[in-house]
């Protein structure tokens, strides 16, 4: 059975270690937050301003002027600082976030992304997304593994105006897990219920099967 947007966000929660900084993008990271141990200390930060986010707020808490960058009301941790934007992508561009984990329209095989314009759409511009994928060493993305018209949306070649240039490192879909590697799309975990043959089916990009490939632990 494929997993729905907390099922994505429940699998990328084990790739945060003790210790990071992470920078969660607009959609399905937001929910990561939700999902991390608790016995491990991460700080969330966000680009408009804040470091040390906490999990979405229970509903009548909220403070609607506590957001992310996607306009999301949100909780703070003790110990949370805020600060200006000018700040906050100097430590993007620092290359002081450990983690950076982003949606996406479309990745590459060698790790180029889409995930900021549809040509003939109107949109607010690129955002931070362009600064992040440049600056961070190791990027997650969470994605539908097709769109809504059933067509890949891991592909040989992005078709749509690039983000960044073989940056992604991994992707965590409704369907798989997989690592991008010089040869392309490494399968390293499948949704539970899904078979490597459905995941073959809706990958337009070079696939990678090697060995037995496990079912993903949520």
């Amino acid at each position: 059975m494929a997993l729905d947007k907390e099922g994505i966000a429940k699998r990328i929660a084990k790739e945060v270690k003790d210790g990071y900084y992470v920078n969660l993008g607009i959609g399905i990271p937001t929910l990561v937050a939700n999902f991390v141990r608790d016995d491990i200390q991460v700080e969330f930060q966000s680009e408009n301003g804040i470091l040390g986010m906490g999990p979405f707020p229970i509903d009548g808490e909220e403070d609607a002027d506590l957001i992310n960058a996607g306009k999301q009301t949100i909780t703070a941790l003790p110990g949370a600082s805020y600060f200006d934007s000018a700040m906050s992508f100097g430590m993007i561009r620092g290359q002081h976030v450990d983690l950076t984990i982003l949606g996406a329209m479309e990745v590459a095989e060698n790790g180029d992304i889409a995930n900021w314009k549809i040509p003939g759409k109107m949109v607010k511009g690129m955002g931070g997304a362009m600064d992040l994928v440049a600056s961070a060493e190791n990027i997650i993305v969470a994605m539908m593994h097709t769109n809504r018209a059933g067509e890949s949306k891991l592909l040989k070649r992005c078709s749509l105006p690039l983000t960044g240039v073989g940056c992604v490192t991994k992707i965590v879909t409704n369907l798989a897990v997989l690592e991008v590697t010089n040869e392309g799309f490494k399968l390293l975990e499948r949704a539970p219920g899904v078979s490597v043959e459905e995941i073959k089916n809706a990958t337009e990009g070079t696939l990678i099967v090697d060995g037995e490939i496990p079912e993903m632990q949520l």
